[in-house]
């Protein structure tokens, strides 16, 4: 009798372990099942809103249409499909990570077509490569511990990926150990036009934006220095005449498409201007898109390409 009372507890104790054990890893269940149990996460077929910048109007559209505009928005349509299918990865996880957080709230909508308010998109530019790489990677999105990732991406990261969020992007407002600093396999690239870049910019231009980041204004500057460097060589502050500037915000002041990065190699004043030599495009953090194609072209697929790019990171599909 105590034999069997003894199996009895044995065989409840193992229950009760396994049901918290599940909790936590899903006992035994896959990627897809926590996806499917665990999160209300919109499928391809989810019909979304979105807010049209160029018009004003709002549409209605299945989230598989609009991640086709997204992907030929961000990257170029006639790049490797591999490479697109990685950008559709990545943007998929990018949209339903805002919608979770409760989309464009200032516009009332899902997603907006506003660079500045969500991702680009130009429904023009999608062809059949585009459209490939979005349905062969239906309903993937990137996750670390079951949660969604902040799935951000850029053009090209000047040889190395960002360490952090917070080296790149300024970033602090959560924890995302899943950044992390790789060789960016896209700045070796011959046809890579950021492999180097130099720019002017004139003394009114530098004081609208230093004074735009710290509140304090100065007509002009006489000198101008690297305060901090982070772990892959980004600028995270520069010191103008003993002003502390933070380098992510400044590079948006003075237009991101100018001051294409922060992986700076000189930076002076001279003859009243600053001057400012760098490589790469953008902030650095998460996915270079030039280094996407690079592994595309290597043979690599699209699963493989984002996790190459993030640490500890799963691709799995929502399930319906």
């Amino acid at each position: 009798m105590d034999f069997f009372r003894n199996c009895q507890k044995t065989f409840r104790l193992c229950v009760m372990i396994c049901i918290l054990a599940g909790m936590f890893t899903g006992c035994g269940r896959d990627g897809e099942d926590i996806a499917k149990t665990q999160h209300n996460w919109l499928t391809d077929d989810t019909v979304i809103s979105l807010y049209q910048h160029e018009t004003g109007e709002v549409i209605q559209l299945p989230l598989k249409e609009y991640l086709y505009g997204v992907v030929a928005g961000e990257m170029d349509v006639n790049w490797p499909v591999e490479a697109l299918a990685a950008q559709a990865i990545m943007a998929r996880t990018f949209t339903l990570e805002k919608i979770e957080d409760g989309g464009v709230q200032k516009r009332g909508t899902d997603a907006s077509t506003d660079i500045h308010e969500f991702q680009a998109y130009d429904a023009s530019k999608i062809n059949n490569r585009v459209k490939q790489a979005v349905d062969k990677t239906g309903n993937q999105v990137a996750v670390y511990r079951g949660e969604l990732i902040k799935a951000w991406f850029f053009a090209d990261g000047g040889g190395r990926t960002a360490a952090s969020a917070k080296e790149g992007l300024a970033y602090e407002k959560e924890p995302t150990p899943y950044i992390e600093s790789v060789e960016d396999p896209g700045f070796t690239l011959p046809d890579n036009p950021n492999r180097t870049w130099e720019t002017y910019f004139t003394m009114k231009q530098v004081a609208d934006a230093v004074e735009s980041v710290t509140g304090v204004r100065r007509e002009k500057f006489q000198q101008v220095r690297i305060a901090e460097q982070g772990e892959s060589g980004r600028v995270m502050k520069y010191d103008f005449d003993g002003l502390s500037v933070g380098a992510a915000a400044l590079r948006l002041a003075l237009g991101g498409e100018t001051m294409k990065s922060n992986m700076i190699e000189e930076i002076a004043i001279r003859d009243g201007r600053l001057m400012v030599k760098g490589r790469g495009y953008g902030h650095g953090v998460g996915m270079s898109q030039w280094g996407a194609k690079a592994l595309a072209e290597e043979g690599e697929d699209a699963e493989d390409i984002v996790e190459y790019f993030f640490d500890d990171i799963e691709i799995v599909r929502v399930q319906p």
